[in-house]
C-alpha cells in the first residue's frame, strides 16, 4: 500500500532511487541478460527464473530424451530437495538425510556426509570464491546456519560460533521460546551475502519473519530488514503500537530473487499472525504480504507494494518474483512480476516500483466479527486473473456423485463464498482459491529476455469456520498427579532433581513443547544414553508425566515412516554436522501477549480447510504463459493426471496438481514441467503444445534443475515419493526405478 507522506526517510529512498537510475543509464533497460548456464543455485540462479541458456536440446529434438542414469536415494524417506550442480559434481540428500555429492555425469558418489536431519528440506546453498578456492556449502540445519567444504564434505568449524550460527537470536524475542524459525528454502547467495527468510509458523506468537542477510565466510550477521517496522521505521504506524513485541510471521519462506547487476534483492513476503483473525493487529500491516524491493547490500528498504491489506485469508506472497525485460509503449523496461495464491500478477518497475498496468483500490465486505476490522478496500490489477474466485451451484465438481453433489448445494446455500469474504465464526466460507490455491511457491518462471513469465496454478478451495479459542481443557487430576510424583520419585529424581531442574541428567522443565510423545516415551521405556530402560512404566502413568512436563500426548509428529538413522554405505567423510550444545536453559514457547500490552480478550482460530481440492468443475491445475508486454494470457495448458474423478483424462489437469511442482525454461522455447502423477512434460513456450512427455516410477515433490556437462545437457528430477492411489502407482509395474533422482538427456548416437 503506499504511502504519500515524504519523510527523511523518504528522502533518503529518493536518492537512492535516483543514483540507482543514473547507475542504468537513465533507462530501466539493460543489454546484458544475467547468465544461465549453471544450476549451481536453486532455481538456476540468485533471480530465480529457472531460465537455462543451452542450445543442445531444441524443439526438434526434445522428443528424443530418454531416462540416461539415475541415482537411487538409498531408503523409503520423501525428500523435497532441489539438486544443484557445480562445475562436474551434483548435491542431492538421501540416504537417511544424508548429504551427498555425486559425479553430475555418471552418478558416482564422491562423498557422503550423513545423519543431517533437521537440515533445510528443499534445497541448499553454494558459494566459491573469485579463485575457486574456497567452495562452501551453506544451509540450515535444526535453527542454525552450518557450512560444509563442497570439495570435502566436512564441516568449516571456523565459520560463526564454532561451526554454526543460531538463528534464534537477534530477533528481540526471548531465543529460548522460538523452537521453529529456520526456513524451508535455502535462501539465495549475493556476492558474499546469503540473503535468508524463516518459516516461524502461523500461531498465535510465533517469531517474527525478519529477512537477514550473512556472511558466507565468517557467519556474521550483516544486516537485518524488519518486516514488522519497530517504533520510528517506515510502516510502524501501520500497526497497534506494541504489535512487533508479539506478532509474528510477515516472513519469506519460499523465494527470494536479486537483480545481481542493480544488487537488489525482492521480497516475497507472507501473510501476519494470526492469519485469519487480525483484531490484535489493527492496520495495514506492512509489510506483511508485500513485494518488497531492498538494497542487497545493505537491507535497505526501497520501495515496496502491498498486495493484500491486513489479510485474513492467508494470501502470503509465496512465489519467486520474475525478473524479465517487457516492451511497452515501444520502450524496454526491466519488470520485476508477482504471481499470487489468488490468481492475480502484478508488475512493477524493477528499479522504481511503479506499477506497469493499472491497479484500481476495489471495496469489499466488511467483517462482522468482534474487534476485527477488516481493510475497507483491495488492490486488483488490470491484468487478467488466472483462477476462479467463487464456487457456485453452478461450477460445482459435475463428477461428485447425487448425494455428495446435493449436500454441497446445500452447504452453499448457508455459507458465503467469493473474493475477499472475511472469515466468521457464524457461518462458513468457503474462499476460492484456498491456502493451498493459485500459484505457491516454486510455481513461477520466466524468459528474461521477452517479457514472458510462466505461472503453475492449481484451482484448489478452502473452507473456512473461526473458532474460539478455549483454555487447554486437558486437565491433570489428583490421581493423575499423584501417580507422577511416586513415578518420579521412585525413579527419576535421582538424576533429573528434587524440582526437574537437572543434576546429573538434563532438566525436564517444559521439555513436553519441544519433543512428541512418542519420542518422549522411547526414551523413557528403551533409555537413551546414560540413562536405563524403564520397562516396567505403565501408559498412563507414561501420559500424565508428559503432560505435566508441559507436553500434549496427543500431538503427533508430521514424520512419515521410519526416521530411526540406519548405518550408509559408501564414501563417508562426516556425520551430524555440527553438534550445537544442548540448551538446557530452553523455555516454553511464547504463549500470551507482553505484560501491560493493550490485546482483545478473546483469540479466533480456523484450520486451513483442505478436504476439497477438486470442490469446482475443471481444469483443476494449468500452467498459464503471460505475455506481459501486452498483459494478455498467451494460453493455458492443463497438467497432471486425476485419478479420482475423471481416471486418467489429461485434459482436465488434476486437483492439487502443481503444489510443490516447478519447471524449467530454455534458450530454445521449450518449458519442462513436472506435475501430480509423475508426469514430466516438454511444452512448446510459444502455445503450450506438448512436445514430450514421461512418466516417473515415483512421484515428484521437488523443483527440476539443468545443467550442460561436456557439451552435453541433462535435465534431474528427483523422484523419491509415493503415488497416492494404487491403481496409478507406477513404481508397481515393469521397469519401475527405485526412488531417487532421475537424470534425462538425449542418447549419444552409437
Amino acid at each position: 500500500m503506499s504511502n504519500n507522506k515524504f519523510t527523511p526517510t523518504s528522502w533518503v529512498t529518493l536518492v537512492i532511487l535516483i543514483i540507482l537510475v543514473t547507475i542504468s543509464g537513465c533507462q530501466t533497460h539493460t543489454n546484458e541478460v544475467a547468465e544461465h548456464t549453471t544450476w549451481s543455485h536453486y532455481a538456476g540462479s540468485p533471480d530465480q527464473s529457472k531460465f537455462f541458456e543451452s542450445p543442445s536440446i531444441t524443439k526438434s529434438n526434445v522428443e528424443q530424451m530418454e531416462l540416461l542414469w539415475s541415482y537411487p536415494s538409498g531408503d523409503d524417506r520423501f525428500y523435497f530437495f532441489s539438486p544443484i550442480i557445480a562445475d562436474s559434481t551434483m548435491y542431492v540428500l538421501g540416504k537417511n538425510s544424508s548429504l551427498i555429492a555425486i559425479n553430475a555425469k555418471t552418478g558416482k558418489e564422491l562423498w557422503i556426509h550423513t545423519d543431517l536431519p533437521g537440515i533445510t528440506r528443499r534445497g541448499i546453498n553454494y558459494w566459491e570464491s573469485e579463485d575457486k578456492k574456497n567452495k562452501r556449502l551453506l544451509f540450515t540445519l535444526n535453527n542454525s546456519i552450518q557450512a560444509i567444504d563442497a570439495d570435502t564434505g566436512k564441516s568449516i568449524l571456523d565459520f560463526g560460533n564454532d561451526g554454526y550460527v543460531d538463528l534464534r537470536d537477534g530477533l528481540d524475542r526471548d531465543p529460548t521460546s522460538i523452537t521453529r524459525i529456520q526456513p524451508m528454502m535455502p535462501g539465495v547467495i549475493y556476492d558474499d551475502l546469503l540473503i535468508l527468510g524463516s518459516a516461524p509458523g502461523e500461531a498465535y506468537f510465533s517469531p517474527p519473519g525478519h529477512v537477514r542477510a550473512y556472511n558466507v565466510v565468517t557467519g556474521k550477521l550483516e544486516w537485518t530488514f524488519h518486516t514488522i517496522p519497530y517504533p520510528g521505521e517506515y510502516g510502524y504506524e501501520t500497526w497497534p503500537k506494541d504489535a512487533y513485541k508479539y506478532v509474528g510471521g510477515a516472513n519469506v519462506w519460499s523465494e527470494i530473487s536479486v537483480d545481481t547487476e542493480r544488487g537488489i534483492a525482492y521480497l516475497p513476503i507472507g501473510s501476519p499472525t494470526y492469519d485469519y483473525y487480525g483484531a490484535d493487529r489493527l492496520g495495514s500491516n506492512l509489510f506483511a504480504n508485500s513485494l518488497v524491493a531492498l538494497d542487497a547490500k545493505t537491507g535497505e528498504r526501497l520501495w515496496h507494494y502491498q498486495t493484500v491489506h491486513h489479510d485474513l485469508w492467508d494470501y502470503d506472497l509465496s512465489p519467486a518474483p520474475q525478473l524479465l525485460t517487457v516492451e511497452k509503449d515501444g520502450k524496454k523496461i526491466d519488470a520485476v512480476a508477482i504471481a499470487t495464491k489468488h490468481g492475480f500478477v502484478f508488475v512493477f518497475d524493477r528499479v522504481t516500483g511503479k506499477s506497469l498496468f493499472p491497479i484500481e483500490e476495489k471495496p469489499f465486505p466488511k467483517s462482522e466479527m468482534p474487534g476485527e476490522e477488516s481493510w475497507p478496500t483491495q488492490p486488483i490489477t488490470s491484468l487478467p486473473s488466472f483462477t476462479r474466485h467463487e464456487v457456485t451451484k453452478e461450477n460445482l465438481n459435475p463428477y461428485f456423485s447425487d448425494s455428495l453433489r446435493q449436500d454441497w448445494l446445500k452447504r452453499l446455500d448457508s455459507a458465503k463464498t467469493g473474493l475477499y469474504v472475511p472469515p466468521s465464526d457464524k457461518y462458513e466460507t468457503i474462499m476460492m482459491p484456498g491456502a493451498l490455491g493459485g500459484s505457491n511457491y516454486g510455481n513461477t518462471a520466466a524468459d528474461p529476455r521477452n517479457g514472458m513469465m510462466y505461472i503453475m496454478t492449481q484451482e484448489y478451495a478452502s473452507t473456512y469456520r473461526l473458532n474460539k479459542v478455549e483454555p487447554p481443557k486437558k486437565e491433570l487430576t489428583k490421581n493423575d498427579i499423584d501417580r507422577v510424583q511416586s513415578l518420579y520419585g521412585s525413579s527419576c529424581i535421582a538424576c533429573h532433581g528434587p524440582n526437574m531442574e537437572g543434576g546429573a541428567g538434563p532438566s525436564l522443565k517444559n521439555l513436553g513443547h519441544h519433543m512428541f510423545y512418542e519420542e518422549f516415551r522411547n526414551t523413557v521405556i528403551n533409555g537413551k544414553g546414560v540413562m536405563p530402560g524403564l520397562v516396567h512404566v505403565d501408559e498412563a502413568s507414561l501420559k500424565a508425566l508428559f503432560q505435566y512436563i508441559g507436553g500434549d500426548p496427543d500431538r503427533r509428529s508430521f514424520r512419515r515412516g521410519n526416521q530411526q538413522a540406519e548405518p550408509v554405505d559408501g564414501p563417508v567423510v562426516a556425520s551430524g554436522g555440527i553438534t550445537i550444545p544442548s540448551d538446557a536453559q530452553r523455555g516454553a514457547p511464547m504463549q500470551d501477549y507482553p505484560e501491560g500490552v493493550e490485546h482483545p480478550e478473546d483469540r479466533y482460530t480456523t484450520d486451513y480447510g483442505l478436504d476439497w481440492p477438486g470442490l469446482i468443475d475443471p481444469p483443476w491445475s494449468s500452467i498459464v504463459a503471460y505475455d506481459l508486454n501486452e498483459g494478455t494470457i498467451k494460453w493455458r495448458r492443463p497438467i497432471g493426471v486425476d485419478s479420482l474423478y475423471v481416471q486418467g483424462d489429461e485434459t482436465k489437469g488434476a486437483p492439487n496438481g502443481t503444489q510443490r511442482k516447478g519447471m524449467v525454461i530454455t534458450s530454445t522455447g521449450i518449458v519442462f514441467a513436472t506435475a501430480k502423477g509423475g508426469k514430466v512434460y516438454a511444452l512448446d513456450a510459444e502455445n503450450g503444445d506438448v512436445l514430450w512427455e514421461t512418466t516417473l516410477s515415483h512421484e515428484t515433490n521437488a523443483q527440476p534443475s539443468m545443467f550442460t556437462l561436456d557439451g552435453k545437457q541433462y535435465l534431474v528430477i528427483n523422484a523419491t515419493s509415493d503415488f497416492r492411489n494404487d491403481s496409478y502407482d507406477h513404481s508397481k509395474k515393469p521397469g519401475a526405478i527405485a526412488k531417487g533422482y532421475v537424470v534425462y538427456g538425449i542418447p549419444d548416437k552409437k
